[in-house]
């Protein structure tokens, strides 16, 4: 397998770049969902918050890397079997899909720094609280994390639908492109 995307397959990285955010977003909402049910006396009350920040701020940089891998090497161009109402679907979903991870890493940043403490990262290095004014940050910043996370896992299983779809009703390469095949 090559390493960069070309006209008709995914190279290496992005394969990775792909499944790693994939996997980490799914995490993230089941490890969220999970740590906002345990009372203070559970051992993991603390530790839960810790590994879900410290993730969700890996897999900002991720992000960021995924994104500047797509504009260095685009992905590959449709199948000529895709209709345009598809390509179109599947551009804005792709683009919804970022922005959505986006927000939701924002809104993170902003829960968790709301008390005006940085966000220590598994140890390495902290990200500083910057903004920390807003009326209600914790609440408002954690109620719209909530709601975006969930549209996002909803838009990703409609995604991961799509590509199902195309392997076994179309029975084109859309979903063995991006197994790296």
């Amino acid at each position: 397998m090559q390493w960069k995307n070309n006209k008709t397959h995914y190279g290496f990285i992005a394969v990775i770049l792909h499944w790693l955010v994939a996997l980490s977003v799914f995490g993230l909402f089941g490890l969220g969902l999970w740590m906002t049910q345990l009372d203070y006396y559970n051992s993991w009350y603390k530790q839960g918050p810790w590994l879900h920040k410290s993730t969700g701020i890996l897999l900002f940089f991720v992000v960021l890397v995924r994104l500047f891998w797509r504009w260095l090497s685009p992905p590959p161009a449709a199948l000529l079997s895709h209709k345009t109402m598809e390509i179109r679907l599947a551009h804005f979903t792709h683009s919804l899909l970022y922005l959505l991870l986006l927000a939701i890493m924002l809104s993170g940043y902003l829960i968790s720094t709301a008390d005006g403490r940085s966000i220590e990262v598994f140890g390495w290095f902290s990200i500083p609280a910057s903004i920390t004014s807003i009326p209600e940050q914790e609440e408002q910043a954690g109620w719209i994390h909530l709601m975006l996370a969930s549209l996002l896992i909803g838009l990703a299983l409609l995604h991961a639908t799509a590509a199902l779809k195309h392997h076994f009703i179309d029975r084109d390469r859309t979903f063995k492109r991006i197994l790296g095949k």
